[in-house]
């Protein structure tokens, strides 16, 4: 039952993603001082976000373990 829920939000997700690293991915391309193209700062944007949330997950697992 999770997982459908899952699969139905995936699309949604990925949008929200993809809407937030249009704000993160000019920043990283700025201070990177030109030494970057703007795909790499793209994929460095995407690289953070996705690492930022599975600390969240994380913290929440070993905080909270019974909900999962």
């Amino acid at each position: 039952m999770r997982l459908s829920r899952f699969k139905s939000q995936l699309p949604i997700i990925i949008f929200l993603v993809m809407c937030l690293n249009l704000l993160i991915a000019p920043v990283v391309y700025a201070n990177s001082g030109g030494s970057l193209d703007k795909v790499s700062a793209w994929a460095i944007g995407i690289l953070g976000f996705t690492t930022l949330m599975l600390v969240v997950y994380l913290f929440i697992v070993i905080f909270q373990p019974e909900r999962f």
